[in-house]
């Protein structure tokens, strides 16, 4: 039976294409350490359950498409704190920041027009992009240079008249770089020269470490006519499965667009919602204590990865993850191989390819994603194991070229 072009062009999730290899070595009895997803170990926070029992309703209603004004209001709120005025007409809440983009690029960009994108970049860029027929054109930041933010000259060789945005996390998922605000500032000033639309995920924008401070796009206020902003609860409170994320910009015209799709899809999960109104309510307190485990984490994994010979790595300066290029040619097979034929005192570590994280056709395939979402202990064994792995994989290919 026909199936449409765009499904079959779609990827898989780099991220999760791989889980039935660590399923088969859990039925093998190995303990596998999970380092290839963002799946945070801190707990939720109590008064995002405090909130939903205080706020029972007799009927799981739907909301207003836009989401609960109250959680919108405190969505406003909590920017203030970057010197950001906005009111709760600013932001529609999501189904997760991935609805966010997703409506996003919808919004600025018909089928086969172009978004730029920093690769590697957060791999499902890619499937949403497909589903909407958009054309991502990738420029690319290098391991060498700790993946910092090409310069200008690089984004200005990919815009053509069908450019319409540039798109980027900032803290990076996958890689944990960091921009800076004269790096947004020249970006904006190009997207201002070229007439494009900047958006910029933020989902990660507590989690800078070595004396960093979070900032906003939004406090670029000569450019807000140009700025979306994408952000997220998942990762901030441990709230993945509560799937609430923010679409948020000054540009009434596209809030009014964008609302549409809103509308088609209904509304965001009422109870997530509730609950997320009291997670909008911690203080400061809360973000540096978790800000500080992921430092710690970070320390681990870095230590851990240096002992290995040939690697390249940069330590990087936020989100919770790490992205290396190993001393291999394929690192997609290398993850398999630590599934199905490597373990210590059976136990064995899983990664993320970083290939899927690239638009350009062979990049990053010596390249991996960890994210560092265990707790150190753990943490430190499964990184002794992965590096033990590395050295280990290398031999066996070797020994097999030699045969």
């Amino acid at each position: 039976m026909f199936l449409s072009n765009r499904i079959q062009k779609m990827q898989a999730s780099p991220i999760r294409k791989l889980i039935p290899y660590a399923e088969q070595a859990k039925k093998r009895g190995i303990k596998v350490y999970h380092l290839n997803i963002g799946q945070p170990d801190i707990q939720t926070p109590s008064v995002f359950f405090e909130y939903i029992e205080k706020n029972k309703n007799k009927i799981v209603s739907y909301t207003h498409s836009a989401g609960l004004y109250e959680l919108r209001e405190k969505f406003a709120e909590y920017y203030s704190k970057y010197d950001v005025e906005l009111s709760a007409e600013d932001v529609i809440v999501t189904v997760g920041g991935s609805e966010a983009i997703t409506f996003a690029i919808a919004a600025v960009a018909d089928s086969k027009d172009e978004i730029i994108v920093v690769e590697p970049f957060y791999a499902n860029y890619n499937g949403f992009a497909s589903m909407l027929d958009v054309n991502l054109v990738p420029v690319t930041a290098k391991a060498e240079d700790g993946y910092a933010l090409p310069d200008n000259a690089e984004f200005e060789k990919k815009i053509t008249p069908r450019t319409r945005g540039i798109l980027f996390s900032n803290p990076s998922n996958p890689t944990g770089a960091v921009y800076s605000k004269q790096d947004m500032s020249r970006i904006l000033e190009l997207a201002k020269k070229h007439d494009l639309y900047v958006i910029v995920d933020e989902v990660y924008r507590e989690f800078v470490f070595d004396g960093l401070k979070p900032f906003t796009v939004l406090e670029f206020k000569d450019y807000t006519d140009r700025i979306i902003m994408v952000d997220s609860l998942s990762k901030r409170f441990s709230l993945c499965g509560g799937r609430v994320g923010a679409f948020v910009t000054k540009n009434r015209e596209i809030i009014n667009m964008v609302m549409k799709m809103a509308q088609s899809r209904l509304s965001p999960p009422m109870i997530s919602q509730i609950g997320s109104i009291g997670l909008l309510t911690l203080g400061e307190d809360y973000f540096s204590e978790v800000v500080e485990e992921y430092r710690r984490r970070r320390d681990i994994v870095f230590d851990e990865i240096l002992k290995i010979e040939g690697v390249v790595c940069k330590k990087p300066k936020g989100a919770f993850y790490m992205s290396v290029k190993l001393p291999i040619e394929d690192a997609e097979d290398f993850v398999k191989w630590m599934l199905t034929d490597f373990n210590v005192d059976g136990a064995t570590t899983m990664v993320a390819p970083l290939s899927g994280f690239y638009a350009t056709d062979g990049a990053g395939k010596d390249e991996i994603r960890i994210a560092y979402v265990l707790e150190a202990e753990s943490l430190k064994h499964a990184c002794n194991i992965f590096r033990l792995g590395v050295n280990e994989y290398i031999k066996s290919r070797v020994k097999s070229t030699e045969v």
